[in-house]
């Protein structure tokens, strides 16, 4: 298949299982880091150099395509395009997998603090931080707001499924950790494969 597909999940549902799923597919994959450089053309609502970069490959995956408005945008750009949405149990189980995760990586085993974010060099000094800041709305004190979180988690998920309500063969709303959900993947994209389930990637406890 040539159209493009957008995994539009949030970050600790399952997206980098499934880019590595592609991956063994033998999709095109686009690289996620310079993906993550557009942050700045996000914010002053420069789409149109999110949808050029999108001619570089044909799977794509977390920021910016994981942030509000983003997959509109592309479902104009590119029509006939597939949507990917990985959700996990619960809100409070993707809100525990992100804390441990940012944890481990940003907070020396603790709960990242406003200082542990800014001092990170993911991506470029700083980017962590303004990304938690300006996607979540948290506050300083509080970069990992559990209320905050959580209510943007199933915020976003409810936007998704209302703006494709009408489109149920555009989009594919999926558990990773459900026992039918490599079928439903290879399904809804229309493909056959040689394997019967995703592989684990970045997994860590909650």
């Amino acid at each position: 298949m040539k159209n493009k597909i957008f995994c539009i999940g949030f970050n600790k549902t399952g997206t980098t299982s499934l880019k590595k799923a592609f991956d063994n597919l033998g999709f095109n994959v686009g690289n996620q880091h310079y993906a993550e450089l557009l942050m700045n053309e996000y914010l002053s609502g420069n789409f149109d150099a999110i949808i050029k970069y999108c001619k570089s490959a044909q799977v794509f995956q977390d920021f910016p395509f994981s942030v509000p408005n983003t997959y509109k945008y592309l479902d104009d750009a590119y029509p006939d395009s597939k949507f990917i949405l990985t959700i996990r149990d619960s809100p409070e189980q993707w809100y525990n997998s992100l804390v441990r995760y940012h944890s481990i990586l940003f907070g020396n085993g603790k709960v990242p603090t406003k200082e542990n974010l800014m001092d990170t060099r993911y991506v470029f000094p700083g980017w962590m931080w303004k990304y938690n800041r300006i996607f979540y709305g948290l506050p300083e004190n509080d970069p990992y707001n559990k209320g905050i979180l959580m209510n943007h988690y199933q915020k976003y998920i409810e936007g998704v499924k209302q703006y494709f309500k009408d489109r149920p063969n555009d989009i594919l709303i999926i558990n990773l950790s459900e026992k039918e959900a490599y079928k439903k993947f290879c399904s809804f994209l229309n493909i056959s494969s040689p394997f019967n389930e995703f592989p684990w990637e970045n997994k860590t406890k909650i």
